[in-house]
């Protein structure tokens, strides 16, 4: 079996009661909303990846304000007719952030089509992945640990 770490950094922007996302396509096709953020590359800090990723999908740029905490999962993917079974584990460090310059517009030919602020009330309707209420509880809640009890994680959609 194949395994894989891929480690990526994500920013929580927060406003007037809005949160900065970016919509990219999911699995199925189905658009759904991310937050602005992405992998890491060889050397890399996360730190500097959280700053490029936001710049890239929304046009912004940030200054880190603080460290919220971390996320980890692990996925058994099933290889189909050419590939091997992959052991994903993805970490993701999430990261406060207040947009301080650039203008808001959507990614052109990346991961994410269009950037957008969302009520923080409209959040639970919206069609979005599991970190988005991962990282919401996290900015909420601040918990001492920067990490989310592994049964009292929001579970997957």
């Amino acid at each position: 079996m194949r395994r894989k770490l891929r480690v990526a950094a994500y920013a929580v922007c927060v406003r007037d009661g809005q949160i900065l996302l970016a919509r990219s396509p999911g699995p199925d096709g189905t658009p759904e909303w991310v937050l602005p953020g992405g992998g890491t590359e060889h050397g890399e800090d996360p730190y500097d990846t959280v700053r490029r990723e936001v710049a890239e999908e929304t046009g912004y740029r940030i200054e880190v304000t603080g460290l919220l905490g971390i996320d980890s999962s692990r996925h058994v993917f099933r290889g189909g007719r050419l590939r091997r079974r992959t052991d994903h584990q993805g970490v993701r460090v999430l990261y406060e952030g207040t947009v301080t310059g650039g203008e808001l517009r959507y990614e052109i030919g990346g991961s994410t089509d269009f950037a957008a602020w969302q009520d923080l009330d409209a959040v639970p309707g919206l069609t979005r992945i599991r970190l988005v209420d991962v990282a919401l509880r996290l900015w909420r809640e601040r918990p001492a640990p920067g990490h989310l009890p592994p049964g009292d994680r929001p579970l997957p959609r």
